[in-house]
């Protein structure tokens, strides 16, 4: 029997409602010398809390007492019902023929119910193992007899593993149907672990369906309620690792994944956990391009697998052992038939990932010149660009443009291009967070690539321009989602603010911070999960540039946009009505001269580093060289805007040659300066000055600057808070900060500006109704990007551009705090006559003294946008 009046069997479901007083409950009727049957049961539900949340070596010796004194019990259900779960802990423990006998003998043994919970036992078993065809026969034979004897429970389970399983086979609608009817029965029962698994389930669907930040939603809602139960769940770190994966997390996900099997090791826990978690650990590694530590995962990954005779996963695991060694630079034909075969197995199962699989095939056969081999796989996994979720039809239609490549139509590789990256605008669009989108656009760079490759042979430099824009700082082509008026978000901001402001007092006396700084960066992660939550809501305009509407709006002037192709620079100089196309350099080798001219730029912020100047001029005629090449003769007169890639926002672009006596501004693209130049003023903004706390001046500009305009509002000492700053700053029509500023690469999005209470963050900013039209920050790296995604620039300038601002003056290095006062007087003086942003910095340039230290800090700052 598994039920009945003994008050003994309340014990079994309590491992999945309160499983620490399940425990400490069953521990205490053992020592109470109890009777075979009720024995049985306690070992039962000793064996179940440690295979689900402990050591399962443990989880077996008390399953096997349990099963022994079932049958000295002489109760045929009991021994059924506990054979059912050691079949389970066998197959989890990598001994698969063992686990699947017991679970055949415990069907043979139970009647009834019984035998319907131990063939949903043996049903989840088969999912483990990838058997979905067999784990849904089982699963639909236990659930009518679970609904037809009222077992709430054991029904909910069996809803949510068939649901899991049509998950597996990419069936997300009747998956969802399940996931529902499961919650409805869930909620009538006081199962708290099962209930969460649900939440966790459901987090799944919605990532399947495509809906990345409800999936992080629901994940962060299951890991509270699992947290609050303290039981560790292996499954759930598995699942949300395919989502930060899909979200261009990848790193985060490899940590997790790494985090999670040392926990796993530690505590005994199950080897088919452990298979699964160094799975995703190398799809993340492959993903973060870390190739070696993607092979060395998928190997060990394989070897567990094929030891636990679980086929299905064997073969995903291998699939991805194969990408890691193509990334690694290894092609052969043998990888070739390895892929073909893989895609076998996966279609014979009804994995989703069989395109993927083709698609390897294809690209191997094409690096080795078997094009006829090439195109028979890339024609099979080109089938998948017509239907199912965003990132299969990616696959189809990157399979579709190399088809399209190999064949030499370029027409046909930017029609497939162009249909791939619309699938993943949609996409994009669903997510509120820039980061996200900004990270998702990395799944285009190979069709961007190819699309500028098919324009370069083929279509002439206004199509490449054309291609180089589809794909560049598209983060900026529309204003993030506002963060929610969650007073749980707004508190952790307040709270984040007070302790950065306590850890920064701390430091400064030389008081030890740790606590403050572990407190800090939890607030960081909290901040930043409820931020990757919010969904999109400003759809796709459908918009695509227009080369003639550029030349149109620059008049007089030019825009060059460099792009990189094969490593090289390509440089579009737009203007006079046209485009025209001129070679530079290796990207490779600008990057390098970008890097010395910022080291000599940061010596030369300090004065006694005289001596490194013509060194650094010298740095800047290289780097004009790379980046520029024989576009230079051609630039004009006119005012020119400088389109770099963004591993090159970095440039000091008044430092060239050339450049050093013009009007320059920079634009993370052609279509953010566009939106920047029709960007209008704000006809009844007001002019805010803010002077930040600890800077070596004072802030002394600021002062100086208050009588210069009317309807100013000057924020200083305590004033300068960071909701009394934003509130000033929302809908202002000039913005100048002087206040200490702080890059985190490791986060840009918490990249800040000191303020009286804290930092104010560039998610406060995102917070603003409009940000100011114009924004002056004099201090240090407040220009400073990160690079991520395919060609995205995440920072403090960036998050201010979409949300109305047209023009920032920022400086991408550390600078003399000194000379930024005369700096400043120069620019707001140009400003006050009429000048642009631009304009009034070149003549602030040629107004400061002619030393080192001065021409370093006119150097170092640049105008964005179009102001």
């Amino acid at each position: 029997m598994t039920g009945g009046s003994d008050p003994i069997f309340e014990l079994l479901p309590m491992v999945f409602a309160r499983p620490g007083d399940a425990l400490a409950r069953a521990e205490a009727v053992l020592d109470s010398d109890p009777s075979p049957l009720h024995g049985s049961v306690a070992h039962h539900v000793i064996g179940m809390w440690q295979r689900d949340f402990g050591d399962l070596r443990v989880a077996l010796r008390h399953l096997r007492r349990a099963r022994d004194l079932a049958a000295r019990s002489g109760s045929a259900d009991r021994e059924a019902d506990v054979l059912g779960t050691l079949g389970v802990a066998l197959v989890h423990d990598g001994r698969t023929r063992q686990g699947l006998a017991a679970l055949e003998r415990g069907v043979a043994r139970g009647t009834g119910h019984t035998r319907a919970r131990v063939l949903y036992r043996r049903a989840y078993v088969w999912w483990v193992l990838g058997h979905h065809r067999e784990a849904l026969d089982d699963v639909r034979r236990a659930t009518p007899v679970l609904r037809q004897v009222g077992d709430v429970i054991w029904t909910a389970r069996a809803l949510t593993l068939r649901a899991t399983v049509h998950l597996a086979l990419g069936a997300v609608e009747r998956a969802e149907a399940d996931f529902t009817a499961a919650e409805r029965l869930w909620d009538t029962t006081g199962q708290e672990h099962d209930k969460a698994d649900v939440v966790e389930s459901r987090a799944l669907a919605a990532f399947r369906s495509g809906d990345i930040p409800a999936a992080l939603r629901l994940f962060d809602e299951a890991e509270e309620r699992y947290a609050k139960l303290g039981t560790p769940q292996f499954v759930f770190h598995i699942r949300r690792c395919e989502v930060l994966m899909a979200a261009g997390l990848a790193p985060e996900a490899l940590a997790e994944a790494d985090t999670a099997v040392r926990v796993l090791d530690r505590i005994g826990g199950q080897t088919t956990r452990k298979a699964e978690l160094l799975l995703a650990a190398a799809r993340a590694a492959r993903l973060a391009d870390d190739p070696h530590t993607a092979m060395a995962r998928a190997a060990d990954a394989v070897r567990l697998f094929a030891g636990q005779q679980r086929a299905w996963w064997e073969t995903h695991a291998q699939l991805v052992l194969i990408e890691a060694r193509l990334a690694a630079g290894r092609a052969s034909g043998r990888m070739v038939a390895d892929a073909a075969a893989v895609a076998g197995r996966l279609a014979d199962c009804g994995s989703p990932a069989a395109p993927e699989a083709s698609l390897l095939a294809g690209r191997i056969a094409l690096r080795l010149g078997r094009r006829a081999e090439a195109e028979r796989h890339l024609s099979v996994a080109a089938r998948s660009r017509r239907s199912g979720p965003p990132l299969a039809r990616m696959t189809g239609w990157a399979a579709q443009a190399l088809r399209a490549e190999a064949a030499g139509s370029s027409r046909g590789v930017l029609e497939a291009c162009r249909r791939g990256l619309d699938v993943l605008d949609d996409h994009r669009m669903t997510l509120g967070a820039s980061e996200l989108r900004a990270r998702a656009s990395a799944q285009g760079a190979e069709l961007a690539a190819m699309a500028q490759r098919a324009s370069l042979v083929s279509g002439g430099p206004r199509r490449l321009l054309v291609w180089s824009e589809r794909w560049r700082a598209t983060v900026l082509s529309a204003p993030p989602t506002r963060p929610p008026a969650d007073p749980a978000l707004l508190r952790n901001l307040t709270a984040f603010r007070e302790i950065a402001a306590r850890a920064e007092e701390a430091r400064v006396d030389g008081r030890p911070v740790p606590t403050l700084e572990r407190e800090q960066r939890r607030l960081e992660r909290e901040i930043r999960s409820r931020t990757l939550r919010m969904r999109g809501e400003v759809p796709g305009d459908g918009h695509r540039f227009d080369p003639g509407r550029l030349l149109e709006r620059l008049g007089g002037g030019q825009l060059v946009e460099i792009a990189e192709l094969g490593g090289r620079v390509q440089v579009l100089l737009c203007g006079e009505g046209r485009v025209r196309r001129f070679e530079g350099g290796a990207l490779a080798d600008a990057l390098a001269e970008a890097e010395h001219v910022q080291a000599g730029l940061r010596r030369l912020a300090h004065p006694g580093a005289e001596g490194r100047l013509p060194v650094v001029e010298a740095a800047g005629r290289r780097l004009e060289e790379l980046l520029l090449g024989a576009a230079v003769p051609h630039l004009g007169p006119g005012p020119l805007v400088v389109v770099p890639p963004a591993r090159l926002h970095r440039v000091p672009w008044a430092l060239l040659p050339s450049l050093r006596e013009r009007v320059v501004s920079v634009s993370p693209s052609a279509s953010s300066w566009l939106r920047a130049v029709e960007t209008e003023p704000p006809p009844d903004g007001g002019h805010v000055l803010v002077r930040g706390p600890g800077l070596a001046t004072g802030g002394a500009e600021v002062p100086e600057l208050a009588g210069r305009y009317g309807d100013t509002t000057v924020l200083e000492g305590d004033e300068a808070r960071v909701p009394r700053v934003l509130d000033s700053l929302d809908g202002a029509v000039l913005a100048h900060i002087a206040a200490h500023g702080t890059f985190r690469a490791d986060s840009p999005l918490f990249s800040s500006l000191r303020m009286a209470d804290g930092p104010l963050i560039v998610h406060d900013f995102e917070r603003l109704r409009r940000s100011p039209y114009r924004i002056i920050l004099s201090s240090c790296e407040t220009a400073r990007l990160a690079s991520v995604g395919a060609d995205e620039v995440l920072g403090l300038v960036t998050a201010l551009l979409p949300l109305g601002t047209a023009g920032v003056v920022a400086s991408g290095v550390p600078v003399n705090d000194a000379t930024v006062v005369p700096l400043m007087l120069a620019l707001h003086k140009g400003l006050s006559s009429g000048l642009s942003l631009a304009e009034a910095l070149r003549d602030a340039r040629a107004a400061l003294p002619g030393d080192a230290v001065h021409q370093a800090t006119g150097w170092a700052f640049t105008a964005f946008g179009a102001a």
